[in-house]
């Protein structure tokens, strides 16, 4: 089985996997990153999202061997302490239901407010709309990135 080397959350993994294991396996299984959740295995919910070169990304669809050489961050990467701002919002607008896909809103947010950290709401719901929540979280979704961006601004 082949070896692969990963930067993921500033640490280096060697992790041997075949080539073509889904990135979300790697993590979970491999490397014990639990953070990162399998909702649907097909890059359509959201729930297993990362950054990947600071870009929000589905774990589920990048393959093993094209993420070497690539700066990988998890939910427990994104703040040492959970102290994200994204993450401080979520906690004060009370977002988490069953709390499922929340890694995965938490990790589209905050990369999209990387790159916009003062969006319109129409912004946000588009930024927003390729994670499910089966809670149906999504004003109190919307409001906790409104929240975030203000602490980013």
């Amino acid at each position: 089985m082949p070896a692969f080397n990963l930067k993921i959350n500033n640490k280096t993994y060697s992790v041997e996997a075949d080539a073509d294991t889904p990135l979300l396996w790697v993590l979970r299984d491999i490397i014990g990153l639990v953070g990162t959740k399998f909702g649907c295995g097909i890059g359509q919910c959201g729930a297993c999202t990362i950054h990947v070169d600071g870009n929000a990304m589905r774990s589920c669809l990048l393959q093993v061997s094209l993420a070497e050489g690539m700066n990988i961050t998890t939910i427990e990467g994104l703040s040492k302490h959970g102290d994200h701002p994204v993450q401080q919002a979520w906690k004060e607008v009370d977002v988490p239901q069953c709390g499922y896909c929340q890694a995965g809103q938490i990790m589209t947010a905050s990369a999209f407010l990387k790159y916009n950290p003062s969006p319109s709401d129409e912004e946000i719901r588009n930024a927003m709309h390729g994670n499910i929540c089966r809670c149906a979280a999504y004003n109190s979704i919307e409001e906790a990135v409104k929240v975030a961006s203000k602490k980013l601004s």
